[in-house]
């Protein structure tokens, strides 16, 4: 007879598992909660799917999860972004990459990644039902099977947990998997939200809703240390409550025991430029409209919607002609563009993080196998454990690289 393994949850990582195992000729049964599968990974890259990120090198891999990134070595060491972009290429769907070694497919669509899952899983004859599972049957110590929450019983030689986290709780990840976990005897580090936008206290970013800025660079400080936490270059997004985006979901995990006014965010507009280079660049702009207002000489420096906050925190009058406006003046528009400063309030609510950081206790689990060392037969893939990577692919990553090394332990 075949062994049985139960995989619980039909995300990134309980497909990939279940498919696997599957091929290899075991009886495979994936329950999952939602009446379709892989809804996390429907909405990750803003719809298209950042699958993963093509480093090269384990060492870069590991270097982008902040969180236990050690303990991913064995996991990571099996299963490569290079293997994940095969995998998928093997499946029908063309990939390609992006800036900062971004993957996504070809088409832009999350469903051609969701679809070639799937399809993995349910090719391989995975049995799949729809359900919760609640509780694991667990008898003088050793793991039987699951009961779920209809009070149905099913029983398998060895059971993977790929919950996923707590994050995006309409998708139906809501944290179940750290219950069962607990039953095992786990420990769970209590869930907070990471990759997560930032309330902030300046009014200006709620004038500047809807605001992209490609190219720009940000530097977080910590108020109570003055030190830099976090620096790095790219895109951002305002919003009603304050910023968000690829640049501040990834300074959001650099950020301990958030508390108001604890960080700075820094924001260089021009980083491309210096100090003198963009006093010069200005000094042209402003030759070209001498007889200009203010307000009206900046649109070829900046987005339309940010100049009138710009020209408002110099404290010239909008209406000041250019050939009025001092170096001084001009010495303070130059210091506003390369340090528009933004004060964090707080973090944004869990529900809204696209990735939770906690989870199942990493000095639990076997780092070579993914085997609960509290329980025998119990395996974790994902996000259920408790490690966390920056955005641009490295989170599904961990999940297709958690998932195969536990399928093939089983």
């Amino acid at each position: 007879m075949s062994k049985k393994v139960i995989v619980v949850g039909a995300g990134a990582a309980g497909l990939m598992a279940s498919g696997t195992l599957g091929e290899k000729g075991y009886d495979v049964l994936l329950i999952e909660r939602n009446d379709k599968v892989a809804r996390k990974v429907m909405i990750t890259g803003k719809g298209r799917c950042n699958v993963t990120n093509n480093v090269s090198l384990i060492n870069d891999l590991i270097a982008n999860v902040p969180v236990n990134g050690r303990f991913l070595y064995g996991a990571f060491s099996k299963f490569m972004p290079s293997d994940t972009i095969d995998f998928f290429e093997d499946m029908g769907v063309p990939l390609k990459v992006e800036r900062g070694n971004r993957v996504f497919p070809v088409s832009d669509k999350a469903v051609d990644i969701v679809d070639a899952l799937n399809a993995y899983s349910q090719d391989a004859g995975v049995k799949r039902i729809k359900g919760r599972v609640t509780e694991l049957i667990i008898t003088d110590g050793e793991l039987k099977g699951v009961r779920l929450e209809d009070g149905s019983e099913h029983f398998s030689d060895a059971v993977l947990i790929a919950t996923g986290g707590k994050s995006y709780p309409l998708t139906g990840s809501t944290g179940d998997g750290y219950e069962l976990a607990k039953q095992a005897g786990h420990t769970v580090t209590e869930p907070k939200p990471s990759l997560v936008p930032l309330n902030c206290h300046e009014g200006f970013c709620m004038d500047l809703q809807g605001l992209s800025l490609r190219n720009v660079e940000i530097s977080v400080m910590d108020m109570n240390s003055y030190k830099e936490v976090y620096r790095d270059f790219g895109e951002m997004l305002f919003t009603h409550f304050g910023v968000s985006g690829p640049l501040i979901l990834s300074a959001s995990s650099h950020m301990k025991d958030v508390k108001p006014r604890k960080y700075e965010i820094h924001i260089d507009l021009k980083p491309a430029l210096t100090y003198e280079q963009l006093d010069k660049r200005i000094q042209r702009d402003f030759l070209e409209n001498a007889n200009k207002n203010f307000i009206n000489a900046l649109d070829a420096l900046l987005p339309k919607k940010i100049v009138p906050v710009i020209v408002r925190l110099t404290g010239i009058k909008p209406s000041t002609k250019v050939n009025q406006v001092t170096k001084e003046m001009r010495a303070k528009l130059v210091n506003i563009l390369k340090d528009l400063k933004v004060t964090v309030m707080s973090l944004r609510p869990i529900e809204e993080a696209i990735i939770t950081s906690g989870g199942v206790s990493v000095k639990e689990i076997d780092p070579k196998t993914m085997e609960s060392k509290c329980l025998g037969g119990l395996y974790f893939a994902g996000e259920v454990i408790d490690v966390d990577a920056y955005t641009g692919g490295f989170n599904l990553q961990i999940a297709f690289s958690t998932a195969m090394c536990a399928a093939n332990s089983i």
